[in-house]
């Protein structure tokens, strides 16, 4: 029986064999945040001679990168990159996810943004028939949190806010329990309306392109229609 830690390495494995194809010396990789985007990070050092370098979706991911010889490159200074690699706290079977139980769901939704195609890893826990058992990151500017706060109640959903975590954009961020989202395009797009939202967890317009889901039996490789 594999631990969740070997299924996790299993996942960014996967994802390693799956871009060894696009690599070069003018590519950029996108990669994400979390426990399972650092295993990636540390399989992506031995290719380092082999691309141009890495965008990063915090500070956390940038030092780690930097730390294993990888060049670390300022988002503005890229045009494209072919992948971006990253985890999720949760999936379904349409590819939309909640991320951000790092704290690190904007810039891993401007990162994901500039890339052709968004690669989740993860192990098979991860996969739900419907989000929001996981409870839901926003981050919000920090004089909107009442009012925020306010406006996801009405919306359903418990929000709480994380207790002495800062952004890396020197945000908050809010965890909305309660939720069961049907409609996760939708959700998202009615949560970042919200006044004082800077964006939240759900990623679903659009979410992945492939997802390399670690199993007991291998990898479960599941793609957007």
């Amino acid at each position: 029986m594999l631990t969740q830690q070997e299924l996790k390495q299993q996942a960014a494995d996967a994802a390693l064999a799956l871009i060894e194809p696009v690599l070069g010396p003018d590519v950029v990789i996108g990669v994400g945040t979390g426990s399972t985007a650092d295993l990636f990070i540390d399989g992506l050092a031995r290719y380092r001679g082999r691309l141009r370098g890495t965008v990063a979706s915090s500070e956390r991911s940038a030092a780690r990168l930097a730390g294993h010889g990888l060049a670390v490159l300022d988002l503005n200074d890229v045009a494209a990159m072919p992948v971006y690699v990253d985890g999720a706290d949760e999936i379904d079977a349409r590819l939309h996810m909640i991320k951000g139980g790092g704290g690190a769901l904007t810039r891993e939704k401007i990162v994901a943004s500039v890339a052709r195609r968004f690669i989740c890893i993860a192990d098979e826990s991860k996969l739900v028939e419907r989000l929001g058992s996981f409870p839901l990151p926003v981050e919000v500017i920090p004089m909107a949190r009442q009012a925020v706060a306010r406006a996801l109640a009405a919306l359903g959903g418990q929000p709480r806010l994380r207790e002495g975590y800062t952004t890396d954009n020197g945000n908050l961020i809010l965890d909305v329990a309660g939720l069961q989202i049907d409609d996760a395009p939708g959700f998202e797009a009615a949560v970042n309306d919200l006044p004082g939202v800077v964006t939240c967890g759900l990623f679903a317009r659009p979410g992945a392109d492939v997802a390399l889901l670690a199993t007991q039996n291998g990898i479960r490789r599941l793609e957007r229609p």
